[in-house]
């Protein structure tokens, strides 16, 4: 991100001058209060929100000039982990899974060999064929990260992915996370309000107040913050 603003069309600014660079195969936190402009930060990336101002590349590709008609190109690049899940109620652990790869056309066994793949790296090859409803609310995370990861992206943007788990089950989340960091090599970006994990984790963090990137810390280097 270089030079990046943002205003909604209600002239609300949420982003101002921001400047960020992440490198490939980073692990980096992002913290803040409410409205210090978070969640603006990683819809740019995605592409929900277009920067009214800066550029933002992601890889090769420069975010705020995408046309609408090529944002699939960008979002076959990252993976979206949400708070809530987003699981589709009706269909099974490895059909929520398998949907992101059918949705792009992989061949069936293609898709058979990559869900087990990744099921089996979150732990819950055993629970392929239960419904989101008969899991606990870790488990169904799980399923979210897998899904999030089975089109191998380059980057993981987990937003908030603890936030409705107690403490224990939140470390084996963020466990599965570092795994998936090490052994794949994916760039992960995360939201949190869990001071807790990010002290315990001992990775970069960065620091938005009101719009502005406050403070940068380098990996182990974090010390408590007021949100």
């Amino acid at each position: 991100m270089k030079n990046v603003y943002k205003t909604y069309p209600n002239g609300v600014g949420a982003i101002f001058n921001l400047n960020l660079s992440i490198d490939k195969g980073d692990f980096v936190f992002i913290i803040g209060g409410s409205g210090s402009g978070k969640s603006t930060l990683i819809k740019m990336l995605y592409r929900e929100e277009k920067p009214s101002r800066g550029e933002i590349v992601v890889g090769s590709v420069n975010v705020g000039k995408l046309r609408n008609s090529s944002v699939y190109k960008l979002r076959r690049l990252i993976g979206v982990v949400f708070q809530d899940y987003k699981l589709l109620p009706k269909l099974t652990v490895y059909e929520n899974v398998a949907f992101a790869l059918e949705v792009t056309g992989v061949d069936s066994k293609e898709i058979r060999k990559r869900v087990i793949n990744v099921l089996g790296k979150v732990g819950l090859k055993h629970k392929a064929k239960e419904y989101p409803d008969k899991l606990s609310g870790g488990e169904q995370q799980r399923v979210a990260i897998a899904r999030a990861i089975v089109n191998r992206p380059k980057l993981l943007i987990c937003d908030e992915p603890t936030g409705n788990l107690d403490p224990k089950i939140s470390m084996e989340i963020m466990e599965i996370l570092e795994t998936i960091n090490k052994d794949l090599g994916t760039t992960i970006l995360m939201v949190t309000h869990d001071l807790d994990i990010v002290k315990k984790m001992k990775k970069r963090v960065i620091v938005l107040k009101e719009g502005r990137l406050v403070k940068d810390y380098k990996e182990g280097s974090f010390v408590d913050e007021k949100l």
